[in-house]
């Protein structure tokens, strides 16, 4: 017998949607040059030193004005629009709708493998992974947005509609990459989350959680969240910031980066991202989280 998909939940779908949309618009408005930032010293493969730290950034506005320096982080921006509302939508807003089916098809074997309390939490980070998964069909859009970010040259004066026709299945390079890093990566996030409501709050049903606890919670998934992906995103954006023609695999990188770097550059950029990506995870969860139920209320 196959799950039961058309299950209602506790929030209306309308209700998530506006409330995940309006979290992704208000995260890119204050958060992308900090994403800029950490994409480019990701996929930088030489030492990082005071010296070099500004044309890592900066690229080629390096010796620029302060002004236009800090435009230089704005690249891509209707890329980034396009792929951050519609990816927190679908994150923020798919992960319940996820978490309803499994509460509504699979409940007594969680609790059953796990006990009441803690198969609550893994349902919810299980949800968080399958979201995760799925996350893969907006890759075109996020390769797109770190090409502007890092490699600009790859767009050659041509336009979204022309790149798609063009360049094809090829934006769907390192598919399996990402896929291998959302899985564990939304588990982390959305599992986290739910064992700082459980056990630090004592929390049982999590959409009561105020914004103060909302807050924390999002930190403790934004943590775990970072810091277990770290390696596979590192491997997955230097496979999308090559230019389109780059047949390189996911495997090569990973050989040239031990070889060339050490196995400690799986986890280059992963302080400055916990310090700056991080935030804005958390602020955009925590946003999602307590718009949702208060969204619920009017639609």
């Amino acid at each position: 017998m196959s799950p039961t998909v058309n299950v209602k939940g506790s929030d209306s779908g309308a209700a998530r949607i506006l409330g995940s949309g309006t979290s992704g618009i208000a995260e890119l408005l204050l958060f992308h040059p900090v994403d800029t930032i950490a994409k480019r010293l990701m996929s930088n493969k030489s030492k990082v030193s005071l010296a070099t730290i500004s044309p890592i950034i900066f690229k080629e506005h390096a010796a620029a004005p302060l002004g236009r320096r800090l435009l230089s982080l704005f690249p891509g921006l209707g890329y980034a629009a396009g792929y951050k509302v519609t990816q927190r939508v679908y994150k923020y807003g798919g992960q319940p709708w996820f978490n309803d089916i499994l509460n509504k098809n699979y409940k007594d074997g969680f609790t059953n493998a796990f006990g009441e309390r803690k198969g609550k939490m893994v349902m919810q980070a299980t949800a968080g992974s399958l979201t995760g998964i799925g996350e893969v069909v907006l890759l075109p859009l996020d390769a797109l947005k770190i090409k502007r970010q890092v490699n600009p040259e790859a767009f050659r004066g041509r336009g979204v509609v022309r790149i798609f026709m063009e360049e094809g299945t090829t934006l769907y390079r390192g598919w399996g990459w990402t896929m291998a890093r959302n899985a564990p990566g939304s588990f982390a996030l959305f599992g986290a989350s739910a064992m700082t409501k459980e056990y630090m709050f004592g929390i049982q049903d999590y959409h009561k959680a105020t914004w103060g606890q909302n807050f924390v919670a999002s930190i403790a998934g934004a943590v775990a969240s970072i810091t277990v992906a770290a390696p596979l995103d590192t491997i997955k954006t230097r496979i999308q910031n090559a230019n389109f023609e780059s047949k390189v695999s996911g495997m090569t990188v990973i050989k040239e980066l031990l070889k060339n770097e050490g196995p400690g550059a799986l986890f280059k950029g992963l302080t400055p991202k916990i310090l700056v990506v991080g935030p804005k995870l958390v602020f955009s969860y925590t946003l999602a989280q307590s718009l949702i139920p208060l969204f619920s209320k009017y639609v």
